[in-house]
């Protein structure tokens, strides 16, 4: 059996084509194999590494499994002007979402806005990667999907809402996009995994015991605590936003139907939903006078007063500079994620990057 040998840091290039690689060898389609990889890529390029290539295994065992359509046909069911449905056959939720916002942006340059939500979808990994996609396009992108239940409601004592994410890309002139990336819970439940798989102790306030109450250990945690801590209302509201838009409005699952993502059930679909909107700023005024209006907007927070040994930055300042540090330097894999690699090149006889 191949084994996973220690290295310091591996190129992202060398991880791409591993990941590219096994999904093909597993026979999933090339826009499968694309979008899946891309999703998981923005993951490990951004810092997002609960959401980085360490969810290449379960991936594969969703395909092999039967949960995910390794040759969908994703394709417009219903349409109203600038709003249309997309059934994504029980694609990779990357390929799904991809496909949608490209939907939205084409909508977007003719209406000014496009809205498309998506059916029959999937875990879909980072929702900024989807949002960035549009922003790079000129549009402001915005993405929401809902998850199986991990999230209690404030002052809670139940699993209700999943992790929930909502992400927003807006474009700015000459340089990288403002990103919101959040789920709405605390945190996002991998970052529970990774933890877990790290054998660190979780930060106060942010996941909860079967009972409700707050737990550091990764390993004793049964739900998550909602964004906000004792504001923890506002982070249940946000999720109930994603949930109407990716569940309600598509006729998918409500969080607390969908089967849990770690299984033991991998052999059929999850019912998942999803929604993507892209807006673009000409359809509201000149680009000139948007460009100056993001750019005054971003050179006055960046150099706005900080309190003593405080920094300031804008949404997504954090994921560009994590960025080129790992296109230099590479990325260092925990040993766990190393590991399942190493399984994945010997089942399928494709090399370690």
């Amino acid at each position: 059996m191949l084994q996973a040998k220690p290295r310091s840091r591996i190129a992202l290039a060398a991880i791409d084509r591993f990941c590219r690689d096994i999904l093909a060898a597993c026979g999933a389609n090339p826009a499968t194999v694309d979008a899946a990889t891309r999703g998981m890529m923005h993951g490990t390029r951004y810092g997002i590494d609960s959401h980085g290539v360490r969810l290449l295994p379960h991936y594969v065992r969703g395909l092999e499994g039967g949960r995910l359509n390794k040759r969908p046909a994703p394709q417009t069911v219903s349409a109203f002007g600038a709003v249309e449905t997309l059934d994504a056959d029980n694609a990779h939720g990357a390929l799904a979402a991809y496909t949608a916002m490209d939907r939205a942006t084409g909508l977007a340059d003719r209406y000014g806005i496009g809205a498309v939500a998506i059916r029959n979808t999937s875990h879909f990994g980072p929702a900024g990667a989807y949002s960035i996609h549009a922003a790079r396009q000129g549009f402001i992108g915005l993405t929401f999907c809902n998850s199986d239940s991990f999230v209690r409601l404030h002052q809670g004592a139940m699993r209700f809402h999943g992790t929930n994410p909502i992400a927003v890309g807006v474009p700015v002139e000459n340089g990288d996009p403002w990103l919101l990336d959040m789920a709405t819970s605390a945190i996002p439940y991998n970052r529970v995994l990774l933890y877990r798989s790290l054998d660190q102790a979780l930060p106060e306030a942010v996941a909860s015991d079967k009972a409700g109450i707050d737990t550091p250990d990764p390993r004793s945690v049964e739900m998550l605590a909602p964004l906000g801590g004792d504001f923890g209302f506002k982070g249940a509201a946000l999720a109930g936003l994603a949930e109407i838009l990716s569940a309600v409005l598509t006729g998918m699952k409500l969080s607390f139907d969908i089967d849990p993502m770690p299984g033991p059930d991998f052999s059929k679909p999850r019912g998942m939903g999803a929604f993507v909107m892209a807006v673009k700023p000409e359809a509201f005024l000149d680009r000139e006078t948007f460009v100056a209006g993001m750019k005054r907007y971003l050179e006055t927070l960046r150099s706005s007063p900080t309190r003593e040994g405080g920094h300031v930055m804008a949404p997504g300042d954090r994921e560009w500079t994590e960025a080129a540090r790992r296109d230099a330097e590479g990325v260092e894999l925990d040993p766990q994620t190393l590991e399942s690699f190493a399984v994945l090149a010997n089942q399928y006889r494709v090399a370690m990057p």
